[in-house]
């Protein structure tokens, strides 16, 4: 039965039934865990994202048949994907996404605008660009961890501040397949220049993302380099995408690779990463590890972990950065604005502003132990008390 409880003016719902649509994603066990903790049921309906996810009969019928059988309250799912959307609304069921990925194309569908739809996204510019174009069916959501799961875990039973790394960095390069901008082939010299030159330019500022601006004088020629085309339900421009999955990642790529060097010349570096094949003075590359059981572990037995944000994430706060406050870690991270709304720097965790920045504040908390221990503790702390899946949830299920 359902329930609607009085709180802070807002009403939120308890007792209800959640189908969670699982596929691969990061926190799958969390937030599952969370809506059970709130006093949700929770059932699983199988997904895989290799599906199309616009239009997909045999996932659609699925679907439908799931919602007749289960009747839930509330369909859930990580990313925002049409073919789910659709569904509810033709069910006149209410879908909530939360994306975590940037760039997330699949919010770009037509079927963003569906009543149905409750969408959280966690970068506030984002937000705000469906915001100011009249669509209301998207908001604004940081993301979140699971505190309690990662309290209980630590590596060999000794103290948390018994450190193995230095300095840390659990990411991709993007020197994989995903790299679609050395996929280009036949660019005019002056299309080379210009994106050279663009990206140059964009590399000097933090907080602002201008490449999908002015990209219009090389558009032929990207389209012709790497031919795509616009999805026939969606409103992304041409321009959009490849800002978003070709430039910004090379612009990463390249300061990833710039940052990370420099620190491994001085200080050393920790590399958790899916290209076991780079090499990099001074560094030691682990490898892929496994999110759940391996990540939170590196975050606490290093004494810096550095984020690098991805380029296509305007302001919001990565993922990462989350997952290392919560674990307990001490978070050297790039500018993002959306920081500031819940954390204080320096106080709580702590930005750099170019490379040499970096490198200087590396040097200085490697060498003031107790001031770093007290910003990841604070940090910590302000995650475990206003950041958490328990509190997404029923943030998600206000009605």
């Amino acid at each position: 039965m359902l329930y609607l409880v009085i709180c802070n003016r807002k009403c939120y719902s308890e007792n209800m039934k959640v189908l969670f649509i699982e596929w691969e994603s990061y926190g799958n066990r969390d937030v599952q865990e969370a809506f059970r903790a709130e006093g949700h049921t929770v059932v699983s309906f199988p997904f895989t994202i290799h599906a199309k996810h616009r239009h997909n009969p045999e996932v659609e019928s699925r679907l439908s048949s799931a919602l007749h059988r289960e009747v839930p309250d509330v369909v859930f799912s990580f990313n925002f994907f049409p073919v789910i959307s659709r569904v509810c609304q033709s069910e006149g069921v209410r879908y909530i996404s939360w994306v975590y990925d940037s760039p997330a194309i699949m919010l770009y569908s037509c079927a963003i605008v569906n009543p149905c739809n409750t969408v959280y996204v966690f970068d506030k510019e984002v937000y705000l660009e469906f915001h100011h174009g009249g669509i209301d069916t998207v908001h604004y959501m940081p993301m979140a961890v699971n505190t309690e799961r990662l309290d209980r875990m630590d590596a060999d039973g000794s103290s948390a501040s018994t450190y193995i790394y230095d300095v840390s960095f659990v990411g991709s390069l993007y020197t994989e397949r995903w790299n679609f901008f050395d996929q280009m082939t036949g660019l005019r010299d002056y299309a080379k220049g210009y994106l050279d030159a663009l990206m140059a330019a964009q590399r000097k500022v933090q907080g602002y993302n201008f490449i999908q601006e002015i990209l219009a004088p090389v558009m032929e020629d990207l389209l012709q380099a790497f031919p795509m085309s616009r999805n026939e339900d969606g409103m992304e421009s041409m321009e959009w995408f490849y800002a978003q999955y070709l430039i910004n990642r090379k612009i990463t790529a390249l300061e990833r690779a710039e940052l990370l060097s420099s620190v491994a010349g001085i200080y050393g570096l920790d590399l958790f990463t899916p290209d076991q094949a780079l090499s990099i003075p001074g560094m030691r590359n682990h490898g892929s590890i496994d999110y759940e059981e391996e990540m939170p572990l590196v975050f606490k037995k290093s004494r810096i972990n550095l984020n690098i944000s991805l380029r296509s994430i305007q302001s919001g706060i990565p993922l990462r950065a989350f997952d290392i406050m919560g674990s307990g870690g001490f978070l050297l991270s790039n500018f993002q604005a959306d920081f500031l709304d819940y954390f204080v720097p320096e106080e709580d965790f702590v930005f750099y502003e170019s490379g040499e920045d970096l490198l200087r504040k590396t040097d200085y908390y490697l060498n003031h132990e107790k001031e770093r221990q007290a910003i990841a503790r604070n940090g910590y702390d302000k995650v475990a008390a206003g950041h958490t899946y328990r509190h997404r949830v029923r943030e998600m299920l206000v009605v």
